[in-house]
């Protein structure tokens, strides 16, 4: 629900046009910040962040966000701080939809691992998180997906960089995941602190609190260690398992 009487998807249109951009004239990451700062103080900085990728014709995780084809064209991304407008003419064709070779390539290595045994871990971090993203209740009852006009929790921007999974508690509070196929070392520690700092300060309102949780295959000691200290911080291991129930032929019961 729109907080204005405009969503933000459209509000980024006004600041285009108020920006005036011409002849590949960018703008900077911070200069929408403080375009929504001193017009839409409500908005947050973390929205203004996700909506700036999803109108960027060129940013893969705009997937994420479900753009509008046409509608949503509006932006290319120069880098992690600088934008311009699309230009049809000159620019690539804009992103929306995925390309099947990450997935072919899972599946790939999957198969090889079915041939050799039961794999004990997904092939890519990439689907560990969309497998948590729909199944959140498996880290804890009545956890959501952050979900606001359009922009989700996966790969939430941050600062320039991206939080795996950003979810809300069953009391409204933010849960910052982080996610690790394989092993979590004791330094992911720091990588989520930062996060969890952000959304506290960028996102979160004040009556709002932002904790963090681990997400692995195997959990080092030293991690746990690194997090004793830290009430805050939840660790998981992920265990995958597999069950075969036969369809054909039939079995006749005795």
């Amino acid at each position: 629900m729109a907080i204005y009487n405009k969503p933000v998807r459209l509000l980024m249109k006004d600041m285009a046009d108020v920006f005036d951009l011409k002849n590949d004239q960018s703008f900077t990451r911070q200069q929408a910040v403080d375009w929504f700062a001193q017009h839409y103080p409500k908005i947050k900085k973390g929205t203004i962040t996700a909506h700036l990728i999803r109108l960027s014709v060129n940013a893969p995780s705009r997937l994420h966000y479900s753009p509008k084809a046409g509608e949503d064209d509006l932006f290319f991304q120069i880098n992690g701080n600088h934008f311009r407008l699309y230009d049809i003419n000159q620019d690539p064709s804009p992103i929306h939809a995925s390309t099947n070779s990450i997935e072919n390539q899972s599946l790939e290595v999957m198969e090889e691992e079915e041939n050799q045994g039961t794999s004990t871990e997904f092939a890519y971090e990439s689907d560990l998180r969309d497998y948590l993203a729909k199944n959140l209740q498996i880290i804890e009852p009545g956890l959501r997906l952050y979900e606001e006009e359009g922009i989700t929790g996966v790969e939430f921007p941050v600062g320039g960089r991206f939080i795996d999974i950003l979810a809300v508690d069953r009391n409204g509070d933010f849960v910052v995941i982080e996610l690790k196929v394989s092993r979590a070392y004791d330094r992911v520690i720091g990588q989520l602190l930062r996060y969890v700092g952000w959304i506290q300060k960028n996102q979160a309102e004040i009556d709002q609190k932002v904790r963090g949780a681990i997400v692995a295959r195997k959990i080092t000691e030293d991690l746990i260690l690194a997090c004793s200290l830290i009430p805050s911080i939840e660790l998981f291991e992920y265990e995958l398992s597999l069950a075969l129930n036969q369809v054909y032929p039939v079995c006749e019961s005795t």
